[in-house]
């Protein structure tokens, strides 16, 4: 069965996509630990992490840090957090966040409704963030 990460990447479902290549994407959650929350997938559907091709991996890693350097540069802090949780969509995926302390690190505190609009600001501000990196 399609996972709900394959519909964002086959744009059947809505996503607020802030990078895209052929082999990895990363677009913005619906539910965020901190402003500029950002999801790294693989576009390749593979469940659990160790399952995954080693250069598949290395790939969402190096975005992973990539999307972590341009949300530290969007939302003013010095790191970023990074999770594989892997539980609640069965398609890899890496959080990656603005965090300032250990409590960012929580999905218990995530915003369950996000406005759209402070959703669609954070996607401007990341998307600047990773071309003013390069």
């Amino acid at each position: 069965m399609t996972s709900v990460f394959t519909k964002i990447i086959n744009r059947e479902l809505p996503g607020r996509f802030v990078y895209e290549d052929d082999e990895v994407v990363a677009f913005l959650t619906i539910e965020p630990m901190t402003a500029g929350h950002t999801l790294v997938v693989p576009r390749a559907e593979v469940d659990n992490w160790q399952d995954v091709e080693p250069a598949v991996f290395n790939k969402v890693m190096a975005v992973s840090q990539r999307i972590g350097k341009a949300v530290c540069a969007a939302f003013g802090a010095e790191r970023s957090g990074l999770i594989i949780a892997g539980l609640e969509v069965p398609h890899l995926h890496v959080h990656v966040f603005p965090a300032r302390n250990l409590s960012d690190f929580g999905f218990a505190n995530v915003d369950r409704n996000p406005s759209p609009a402070s959703l669609d600001e954070a996607q401007a501000k990341i998307k600047a963030a990773l071309a003013e990196l390069g």
